[in-house]
Parts: C-alpha cells; structure tokens; sequence
C-alpha cells in the first residue's frame, strides 16, 4: 500500500518535538505503517525527519502552532498542497491521509481535486472546525473522503458526520518510554513530586494542578508552552503569583546527564511548585518516569490526550477528570484514577501507592501501540481501495472521483 500524508506545517514532523501533538501523532503513524512493509510518504516542510519517505514542500515549519494567518503562510499553505497534489498525480498512490482540517477547506473551495480517496484523521475537537461542517454537509456517502474519528467520545460529537469511520486511538512506540522492569525498582524509580504538562492554558486545568498539590502539600512540577493567545498569555499570568520557582527544563542534556545536571538540581530545591517551561520529547519522558502520577485535570472534552498514555506508558497513573476521551484511555483504580471533582482529586493522590505502574505500561502495550494504530489504519486503507476497485468494476464509467 502507498499512503501519502499529507502533514501539518505547525511544526516539523520529527520525534523529538516538545510540543505538537499533531506531528506526533503523523511521525508515529509513519513509523508505524513504514514497518509494516507500506510505503509511507509524507509530504511536509523540510526541518522534518520522518522515518519513511520525506516529501518537502516548503523549506521551514511554521515553528508555532498559534500564529498570524499571513499572507506569506497562506501561500505556503497553498504551495504544500499543490505540491502534495502533484505528486499524488504521479500514479502511485493509493490513499491520501490528511492531517488538517484548515487544508480541507481548499478542496472544498475547488482548489484542490485528489486523484485517489482521502482519509481525514479528525485531530481536532467537533466545536473547533471552522468550515468543516459548512463542506462536509455538502458530501454524498459516495464521496471519496473518509473521516476518521480519534475517541469513541469525539465520535459522539460528530453526528451525522457523512463517511465516519470507526474510532482508531492513537499510539506510541512503548519501548521508547523509560520503564524499569521489576515492580520494586519501578516504585524506586519515582520522586516525591506530580507531574503536569500542556499546553498553559485554562483548557488544560494547570490552576487546578497547583491547587491539587498544595492541598496535598505535594511539589508539582509543570511543563508547556504558552502560545501566542490572548488568552494563555493573560491565564499564566494569573497562576504565575503561585509558582515558587521557573527552572530552565529545556537545557542540551540527554539522558542520565539530563538527570544530573538539570532535574536533580531542581528536585533537590526547596521550593513546592516549579515551572520548567516547553520540554522536548526525550527530557519530558524522564519527567513522566521519575513522577508519582501525572495531573490532568482538564476543563473541557478533550478529544484524545496523548499526555495520558505518554504517562502510562512510563508506568506512571494518571489523575484525571471525567472528561472527554479519559475514561475511554485511563482504567479507574487500575491505570489511574478517574474523579470529578478537586476534592476526588486530591483523595486520589493519598491513594497513587495502591496503583502498580506494571500496570500502566501493559494497558497502553496492549490498547495504544504504534502497531496497533498502524494496523487499524493499514486496514481502513485496504478497505477502501477494495471499495473503489469493485465500483469501478461494477461501474466502469465511473473514472474520477468527486467531493
């Protein structure tokens, strides 16, 4: 099967990102499809690395996920998928897998017309997609696009969605969590501290995280970047009066050097509530390793939450709220505890030694694999070249496909 992904260009599509969730998600796929034996090939801006064919469109990403819609993006945006569409066009392509719902728009708008169907990974909330109902209301269950949701949960909050797929949750590469084997080691492992990381912003609940701590006299550490919001700027405002020290979490170490020169020094201070800043993929993994459990008291529906199997996966619980996709991901009692209140929350915390961090990394091996979601989309692809090849069969002057 070759698949052409046809990436976001918020920020480069690489393994070491600190925060893009999107481009994490398209590198792991990538990876995941690469090996099981397709051909995958993305089409993205040149500061990326990906794992099987790189397409480049543009030279540079667009380096923040919050940014003036410029005319100079705009034409960027319109020039990675012309070029995307070309090299659709080539004739050796089966599927095409978008990643951004803001790039459906231009096929919509006729600028765009794809040779071959399109699977459209819903990466965003239903409440946040723009025009997406506007175009989408103007499908046919014929229609060769394909939208596929990322929780049984956001599933829900797209009704009469025309051509929705089945939920495929997203996955990671386990073995490249931090994880010590043997349970023992695993509770030495762990520091007296909580963990927090997201994007700052009232969504993601990080007053509520300073809160949970103080009222559990816990050190709280918080990681994430605050983006060029109105909003996120004005909130970290607010909770700054609350952090007792801004270390520097994003320093060139690696590894057990990571550790020594740069968390140890901070988990060796005094000080209850500690911001770190935006950390990349390798440092924030340690975080989640040497953590009690993981904070995620969010305030809306959160579609997926890749924070949540991250943590797990380095045999840390998460403590969450009842919203959106989190009882779907985190199991109660076992991986986790699920509440819905603060005062839930905070019980939870008296309770994270009953959990065995064992645990945590089984379920996301077993539900939340890159295996896993590359087989399930390998599948999706199959099925829908197979579709397409018996319509055409059954109608052969069918030979173009439409939106």
């Amino acid at each position: 099967m070759n698949v052409l992904h046809v990436a976001t260009l918020n920020r480069p599509i690489r393994q070491d990102l600190g925060y893009g969730p999107i481009e994490t998600v398209v590198y792991n796929l990538d990876k995941g499809l690469h090996e099981l034996g397709h051909r995958s090939i993305v089409a993205c801006s040149g500061d990326s690395q990906v794992v099987g064919e790189q397409f480049t469109t543009i030279e540079q990403s667009f380096s923040e996920y919050c940014t003036d819609h410029t005319l100079v993006k705009q034409e960027q945006m319109l020039r990675h998928l012309v070029l995307s569409l070309q090299r659709a066009q080539r004739g050796d392509i089966d599927v095409i897998h978008m990643h951004d719902a803001d790039m459906t728009e231009y096929m919509f708008n006729g600028v765009w017309h794809s040779p071959v169907p399109i699977v459209m990974t819903l990466h965003v909330p239903a409440e946040d997609h723009r025009g997406f109902t506007r175009w989408n209301d103007t499908l046919i269950s014929s229609s060769s696009a394909y939208f596929v949701p990322i929780s049984e949960y956001q599933r829900s909050q797209h009704q009469g969605l025309v051509n929705g797929q089945k939920v495929i949750h997203h996955g990671i590469d386990v073995a490249d969590y931090p994880f010590n084997s043997s349970s023992g080691q695993s509770l030495s492992s762990k520091y007296d501290y909580l963990f927090s990381i997201g994007r700052i912003t009232p969504d993601k609940g990080q007053n509520i995280a300073i809160e949970i701590a103080k009222k559990t006299g816990s050190r709280l550490i918080l990681a994430g970047n605050v983006q060029n919001k109105e909003k996120d700027r004005e909130f970290f405002k607010k909770i700054q009066h609350s952090i007792d020290l801004v270390a520097d979490g994003a320093q060139p170490f690696t590894g057990s050097d990571y550790f020594e020169q740069v968390m140890k020094p901070i988990l060796d201070s005094d000080k209850q509530i500690i911001y770190i800043g935006e950390v990349n993929s390798a440092q924030k993994k340690l975080w989640y390793h040497h953590a009690c459990a993981t904070l995620f008291p969010i305030q809306w529906g959160e579609p997926f939450g890749l924070v949540l199997i991250e943590s797990m996966a380095c045999g840390t619980p998460v403590l969450a709220f009842d919203k959106g996709s989190v009882p779907e991901i985190v199991v109660h009692g076992k991986t986790g505890f699920v509440v819905d209140s603060i005062d839930h929350m905070t019980e939870a915390v008296k309770a994270i030694h009953l959990l065995d961090p064992s645990d945590c990394r089984q379920h996301v091996k077993d539900h939340f694999s890159i295996a896993s979601m590359a087989r399930k989309y390998s599948d999706l692809y199959q099925w829908i070249v197979d579709e397409r090849t018996l319509c055409l069969k059954t109608f052969p002057s069918v030979t173009g496909l439409s939106f």
